[in-house]
């Protein structure tokens, strides 16, 4: 007869577990240093390989960072609260301010590089594109407290803003959304799909975060009135860096 108690945790987990309830409870806050392996070894009584593996759990949840010789210490970059719905009403975007502004007050600095590239098949599919058609591609890459965030790469038919100042780096107050307001297609609608998945490579490199920790993968896409879809916006988010939040009224 299989036993009905649950198996029990390995012991690098448990002292995981024990760390992130002392710096959820605060005895741990932001910039202090945790024990050491040796330190954690003894109290566990467990081999410094065991207490490292506890720690690493820890820094690829994004909780605490290490420094050669400097030990771990508690991360004290507060999350991006990302205000799903109320950064894309057209009454903030439309009066020149920018999405990003919809969810922090801190500056961030956005790497931005435009191109005009032969649409992905997927991305043809959404904007009802022939296949390969043209689209202008912008990447960004978002940075907060010297800290990577976020990659977002908007695709747009290349026919409805070629020559326009979406294919410049800076679109202008209001961004993408108000130029294509002021074209005649501003969004009226939007479609948004969230998963979650491991980091490729060339995406952990560019966030600087580890290949174990996942990302999220935030899919939108912006209609005009008639249903067009004008925008497909891809985002690839550091998990640890994000809060998303989604208010509306029943």
């Amino acid at each position: 007869m299989a036993s009905e108690t649950a198996p029990q945790r390995p012991k690098y987990q448990r002292i995981a577990d024990d760390l992130k309830a002392a710096i959820e409870a605060g005895t741990y806050g932001p910039g202090d240093r945790l024990p050491g392996e040796s330190a954690l070894a003894a109290q566990y009584e467990v081999a410094p390989l065991t207490a490292r593996q506890a720690l690493k759990i820890l820094r690829t949840e994004g909780l605490v960072e290490t420094k050669r010789g400097a030990g771990a210490r508690v991360i004290s970059f507060r999350p991006i609260r990302r205000h799903g719905i109320q950064r894309l009403k057209q009454d903030h975007w439309g009066s020149g301010r920018t999405i990003w502004s919809a969810d922090e007050e801190r500056p961030v600095t956005i790497d931005v590089r435009v191109e005009t590239v032969a649409a992905p098949a997927h991305i043809a599919h959404m904007l009802d594109l022939a296949d390969e058609e043209a689209v202008c591609a912008r990447s960004r890459r978002f940075v907060l407290a010297e800290r990577p965030v976020m990659l977002a790469t908007s695709y747009l038919p290349l026919a409805l803003v070629e020559g326009t100042a979406i294919m410049r780096v800076d679109t202008g107050n209001g961004g993408t959304y108000a130029r294509l307001a002021e074209l005649g297609f501003a969004p009226a609608h939007f479609r948004e799909e969230i998963r979650c998945r491991l980091p490729l490579a060339a995406e952990a490199e560019k966030l600087g975060m580890p290949l174990e920790r996942p990302v999220v993968k935030v899919c939108r896409t912006a209609y005009d009135t008639n249903y067009r879809a004008v925008e497909v916006n891809e985002m690839t988010m550091d998990s640890a860096a994000y809060v998303l939040e989604y208010a509306f009224d029943a």
